[in-house]
This record gives structure tokens, C-alpha cells and sequence, in this order.
């Protein structure tokens, strides 16, 4: 038994050893495996590295990613109750892109070919353009007439630098060529020409339009059928922007042709945009590019050595421009323009009218600042010598005139914060006669004395109590014949209290290009008493309204703006996309007066309309609305565009007003400058203001709501103008 038992110990001992001795052999393999296969991974990364990688970084280096950004639509222009102003027409266009790697022999042949299929517009080919291909067509001709000698004394003369030598043979090669020569240029060549121009002008990668205007369904059909015949060419679909009203302030764009403007070049090159895109040129357009460019979708083209795309990704998809909501209401300014536009030509047919060329009528909510409506009309000459009336609305703030004395009631707030007058003083209106000068008096009182208030002052618009406030600004009372000594401290005085009002200085209209006016600089003792009627420096028709809202709303200098809100583009096309941002009224002082002055002036403003004396009473006298304003008559020298008349003796005459007279909604500020050469003229201010306010209230019932909410508003078109086409 015992013998058995170690028998199987021995058996049992032998196996295990047998187990152990395969396991370490088989790990032996295994390591030797692994050992083998990191070897060969080792070798073939330093083949790659050391004897392939130079050929692999030359490859990596041959492939570039170009990212090109395509165009969107700009972001529609709509007034404040969704009218839409401006729009965007989308039309057919025909595109090539050239790569890196095209030469202009290819161009030349695709332009060729492209030439046969469509119809190109050559009145616009540039003279350079067609020297430049008649060259090309005729290149051993062409430089055969510059003489060896000639190339010679050019490549020699130091005084070129080594890079130019070549381009001044070329322009001397243009300087031979003939007219007959580029008469040798058939029209089957110049529509070549057309073509390969633009072709050229393009940037790498870079759609460039070669024809977006008229292009008709036919050309669109039988290019696209024909695309695989002519390399990098595309058809593509382009839009041109579209005006329902011809309101200037709306501005335009440049077309693809003009591009980025030279000046602003460095700007928007700075912002992502390419050299040939379209871009708010003037006034809205330009003012809000930004918002109206929208995001341009980004491609990235994969290109290899040879300067081919190889592949093509979509980055982003891009987005139009947001659409901008305006504080105008069509309505109200078409009817306002017509209203304007009847009385200056009536005007402009009765009396010594020879230089009235203009008007103005500027409406806005004097509490929120919101333009309602922007009139400006001109009387121009068509290339028939026709009469014709024209928008001239940037003249609202781009144009300052004398304005007589509308100014009054800033002339008494500005007497009373400087103590030189208090509310309900009594002067005497008397001609005001300084020593060595003649006298200056008031319309109604030409030789007597008429002792009077402040507020008959304003009702009855008496200089001579202007004059005497002058004069207490300075520091003197008026005595007869007496020398008056003024300061420059006095001027400064007057004018940096109706800056307060936003007289002669920018009312912060978000538009460009705004003017300030202009400053007497004769600092003389009249001049002084000139500057408190209006009658020495100047304003802008816009400065007036903001002006005369300070006055309405309590002192509070209101910025002025056109942009109501900014909207996400619509996606239906049939309501106002999602509310982005609105406008809040922005303060941008107050003036000091005490509101109890405020409330004397208003007061004083309101006999002018409805006084048994007021300026303006008889054209006021009846109104179905309460209101309050001023009339105001300058006499002028003429300085406007008819330099034959430099000198003349004219009248300027203006009005500012607001209404209803307690809880005012709107203000309002007219200008009619050169209205006659004589003493006589139709008071066409006084018209224009009062059918200016019962219109808004006309409508006002129907549409004007100011506080409206325009989530989910309805979109629709303006019905008062024919579209044009302004810019693409």
C-alpha cells in the first residue's frame, strides 16, 4: 500500500513539472512575439520618418485649406406698422470661380465658350481692359513695337526698381497701340472681353458674378446645360435690393462691380468681408451694414499641390441679415410729402420766388424721440430742362439755415436760467437804436412803445424784448443811443444754452453724415442781439424738432432715431420674424430750467396759436386739436445753389410746434428757406404745420400706435411708390 501510494506521488509530481515546463515555453513565445512585432513597428515608423517623411511633409505642405465665404441676403427695411421699404429681389446670375492653379489662356478659353451662350452688356468695358486683350490677342505684334533698345534702356535705368521694369515695357507697349487697332476688335471679341474682365478681377476661390443683371430664363437654362463643358463655371441664383419708397435716408449699396469703397477698404477686410461685396453705401444702409449684411455661409476648399480642389465642406451654413423695424410710418410721410411737396410748388408759382428751391417738415414723438416722418422736397431741373421735384429728406440734417424766430422761446428759458429776465417781466417793445447803428425793431412796431409781458412777447414775436434780454445777458440795460460792449463770454453764454435744446450741435440722429451748422464769427454788439431772433447762426430743420421736443416734454433733450427694433429675418415671409432688440428713448441732458418756467414758455407758445394776437392764429384759429408753437421769419443773404444770386436779399421762414398741447404726441418743426426776394409770400410754414397735424391725427385714429407690439406683425407691401432698384 505504501508502495503504490508513492508510486502516484511520483506520477502526480511528474505532470505539474511537465504543465510548468510548457507554460514557459509558450511565454517564451509570446514575448518573442511581441518582441518581433514592436521591432518591425519601430522599423516601419523610422522608415516613415526618416526615409518617407521628407515626401510626406512635402505633400502635407502641397494641401491647403481655402475657406471662401458666399453671400446671403441683406436684412429687409420695414416702417413701423411692417411695411416693407426695402427688399430684396432674388434674379439668375452666372458665376465663375477660378482657382489657384487657372491660367489666363484658360480663362480666355472658357470666356470663349461662355461668350456664345450669352448675351454680355460691352458699353462698360474699360479702354486698360481693351489694350490689355488686343495685347493678348496680338502679343508678338504688340511688343514688337517696342524697340530692343528701348527694353534695354529700361532694364539698365536704376532709377526702376527691378520688380516695375517689366510694367513700365508694358505701359509702353499700351501707349502704341492705335484706335485703329482696338476698332480691329470685333463685337464677337469684345463680348469675350466682357466676360474674361471679370473672370480676371476675381479673387482664388472666389465666386465672382460674371453676369447677374437681365439675365433671361433662356441664357440661365442653356449655360446650366452646358456646365460640364466650361470649367468653374456655376449658375447660381443672385438678388438686387429693391426700394418701395424713394425716401433718401434709406440709402443704397454698392453693386458687386464697385465692391468694398477704397476708403473703407481696411475696415471691412478687417470684418471678413471680400473686396467685392456689397456694402451699405449712404445713410441706413450704411449705418446699420452690420445688422444687414447678416453672416455669410463658409465653405472650405481642400486644395492639392497643383492649386485643385480636391475637396469641398460646409462650415457653416450662414444666415440673411436681421431685418430692421423704422419709427417712420409710409403712410404718414407719403401724405406729408404730397402736402409739402403742393405747397412749395404753389409757392414756387406765386411772388418773387425765384430762388425758393425747397422745404422742409420734420415730425417726431418729442418723448421717445422716434422720427414719424422725414420730408424734405427739392425743385430741380431734368436733363429736358423740365421742372421736377425731388426727395432731399438727408437735407433734414445735413442742410442748416437761418431761422428766424422760432428761437424766441429758447432766447426767454435762457434769459430766465441766466437772471436777466423773469417769468412774466415786463419790457417795453420799443426800436432799439445803439449808438452809430440803425434801429432794429419788431415787425408790429416799426416807431411806438408798447409795453408787454414775456408772453405776449412770444405770442406777438417781439425782437425788441429779444433784444433787451440780449443785452441783460451782457450785463447793461438798453438805454436810447447808447454803445453797447459785448464779450465773446456773451455769445458763449447764448450758445451753449441752446445746445442744451440741441441747437448747433448733432441731435445724435442715427444717421451719417449729420451737420451741425454754422457760426456767425463776427462777435459784434448787433451780432449779439441777431443771435437771440435767429437771424445769426444757423440750423438744421432736424436740430428745430429736437429743439422744440426739449420744450414739449418737460427739458429733456431727447436723441432722435430712426430705428425703431431689430428682428430675426421672417421665416414665412408673411410676419415679422422674432423680436432681436428695441429701442429705448435715450436722454442726453435736460436742460436746468424749472418746469414751472417750461410750463410759462409753453404757455406763451400756445397764445401764438390761439391768442387774439398770435403769429399764427389765423391760420390755427378752428383746430379740432389743442397745440402749442412758434412761427419764425429770417432775413437773409442768399447763399444757396445758384451762385449768380450770391447776395440777394431773401426771407427764410420756419415754424416749430407740438401737440396735443398738454400730453404731446408729436413735435414738429418746418423750414422754408428763400421764400422770396421781396416783402410778401404766402406763409406756406403756417400751412404746412397745421395740415401737417390734422393729418397725424387723421391717422393717428386708424394706425399710429406707438407703444403697438410687432411680435407676429403682419408683413406688408407699400402701395404709395413704384420699387426701384438701388444698388444689387
Amino acid at each position: 500500500m505504501r508502495k503504490k501510494n508513492k508510486n502516484t506521488k511520483k506520477r502526480a509530481s511528474s505532470v505539474k513539472a511537465k504543465q510548468r515546463a510548457n507554460l514557459s515555453f509558450r511565454m517564451n513565445i509570446l514575448f518573442f512575439s511581441i518582441f518581433v512585432l514592436f521591432s518591425i513597428l519601430i522599423l516601419r515608423l523610422g522608415y516613415m520618418q526618416i526615409v518617407k517623411g521628407s515626401d510626406y511633409v512635402r505633400a502635407l505642405q502641397q494641401t491647403e485649406e481655402v475657406t471662401v465665404n458666399t453671400s446671403v441676403p441683406r436684412g429687409r427695411i420695414y416702417d413701423r406698422q411692417g411695411r416693407v421699404l426695402v427688399d430684396n429681389k432674388p434674379k439668375n446670375a452666372i458665376t465663375y470661380t477660378k482657382l489657384q492653379s487657372t491660367t489666363s489662356d484658360e480663362m480666355l478659353s472658357t470666356a470663349r465658350k461662355l461668350a456664345k451662350l450669352i448675351k454680355m452688356d460691352t458699353s462698360k468695358v474699360a479702354l486698360r481692359d481693351k489694350q490689355d486683350f488686343w495685347i493678348k490677342l496680338h502679343n508678338k505684334e504688340a511688343y514688337a513695337r517696342v524697340s530692343k533698345s528701348e527694353q534695354d534702356a529700361i532694364n539698365k535705368n536704376q532709377k526702376i526698381a527691378a520688380t516695375d521694369k517689366q510694367a513700365a515695357i508694358d505701359k509702353l507697349v499700351r501707349q502704341r497701340i492705335t484706335k485703329a487697332d482696338l476698332k480691329s476688335l470685333t463685337k464677337s471679341d469684345l463680348q469675350v472681353l466682357a466676360i474674361y474682365s471679370k473672370m480676371v478681377a476675381g479673387y482664388n476661390l472666389s465666386p465672382q458674378i460674371i453676369k447677374s443683371d437681365n439675365v433671361t430664363d433662356k441664357e440661365f437654362a442653356i449655360v446650366s446645360e452646358h456646365l460640364n463643358e466650361l470649367p468653374n463655371v456655376n449658375t447660381t441664383t443672385d438678388w438686387s435690393r429693391v426700394k418701395d419708397s424713394d425716401l433718401s435716408i434709406l440709402g443704397s449699396t454698392t453693386t458687386p462691380n464697385e465692391g468694398i469703397p477704397k476708403d473703407k477698404l481696411e475696415y471691412y477686410l478687417a470684418r471678413g468681408y471680400s473686396r467685392n461685396d456689397r456694402v451699405g453705401k449712404s445713410y441706413i444702409e450704411a449705418q446699420y451694414e452690420e445688422l444687414l449684411q447678416g453672416q455669410k455661409a463658409v465653405v472650405k476648399n481642400e486644395t492639392n499641390g497643383k492649386g485643385q480642389v480636391v475637396d469641398t465642406k460646409s462650415i457653416f451654413k450662414g444666415s440673411p441679415g436681421k431685418d430692421l423695424v423704422l419709427t417712420i410710418d409710409s403712410q404718414l410721410q407719403t401724405k406729408l410729402e404730397k402736402l409739402v411737396e403742393q405747397e412749395l410748388l404753389a409757392a414756387k408759382a406765386s411772388g418773387a420766388s425765384s430762388l425758393l428751391d425747397r422745404a422742409f417738415l420734420v415730425m417726431m414723438n418729442p418723448n421717445t424721440g422716434e422720427i414719424l416722418s422725414m420730408v424734405g422736397k427739392k425743385i430741380d431741373t431734368d436733363a429736358n430742362g423740365k421742372m421736377v421735384v425731388n426727395d432731399y429728406s438727408i437735407g433734414s440734417f445735413t442742410s442748416a439755415y437761418e431761422v428766424g424766430s422760432v428761437i424766441k422761446p429758447a432766447t426767454l428759458l435762457t434769459g430766465y436760467k441766466l437772471n436777466a429776465i423773469t417769468p412774466g417781466q415786463v419790457l417795453v417793445d420799443q426800436p432799439i437804436k445803439l449808438a452809430g447803428t440803425k434801429p432794429k425793431s419788431s415787425i408790429f412796431n416799426r416807431s411806438g412803445a408798447i409795453p408787454m409781458s414775456d408772453l405776449t412777447a412770444i405770442e406777438r414775436s417781439s425782437n425788441s424784448y429779444m433784444f433787451q434780454t440780449a443785452m441783460r445777458i451782457a450785463g447793461v440795460n438798453y438805454i436810447p443811443n447808447m454803445a453797447l460792449h459785448v464779450q465773446p463770454s456773451d455769445f458763449a453764454k447764448i450758445r451753449n444754452s441752446y445746445a442744451q435744446f440741441g441747437l448747433g450741435v448733432d441731435t445724435g440722429i442715427d444717421l451719417p453724415g449729420e451737420f451741425s451748422g454754422f457760426r456767425g464769427q463776427e462777435l459784434l454788439p448787433g451780432k449779439l442781439l441777431d443771435l437771440v431772433i435767429g437771424q445769426f447762426d444757423t440750423f438744421t430743420p432736424l436740430q428745430l424738432a429736437q429743439y422744440v421736443s426739449t420744450v414739449a416734454n418737460g427739458g429733456k433733450r431727447v436723441q432722435p432715431h430712426l430705428l425703431k427694433e431689430i428682428h430675426d429675418p421672417s421665416t414665412d415671409g408673411k410676419k415679422l420674424g422674432p423680436l432681436v432688440e428695441e429701442i429705448e428713448p435715450k436722454v442726453l441732458n435736460t436742460i436746468t430750467n424749472p418746469q414751472s418756467q417750461i410750463d410759462h414758455v409753453k404757455q406763451g407758445m400756445h397764445l401764438v396759436y390761439f391768442g387774439s394776437q398770435g403769429s399764427a392764429a389765423s391760420f390755427f384759429r378752428g383746430a379740432k386739436f389743442d397745440a402749442a408753437g412758434k412761427t419764425g421769419t429770417a432775413q437773409v443773404v442768399y447763399y444757396g445753389p445758384k451762385k449768380a444770386a450770391y447776395g440777394t436779399q431773401t426771407l427764410t421762414i420756419t415754424h416749430i410746434g407740438f401737440a396735443p398741447y398738454k400730453n404731446p404726441e408729436i413735435a414738429y418743426a418746418v423750414v422754408v428757406p428763400w421764400v422770396t426776394t421781396s416783402e410778401s409770400y404766402t406763409a406756406i410754414n403756417n400751412i404746412i404745420a397745421r395740415k401737417a397735424v390734422e393729418t397725424y391725427f387723421s391717422l393717428q385714429k386708424k394706425e399710429l400706435k406707438n407703444d403697438q407690439d410687432t411680435v407676429g406683425q403682419k408683413i406688408t407691401k407699400t402701395t404709395s411708390k413704384d420699387s426701384t432698384t438701388t444698388g444689387q
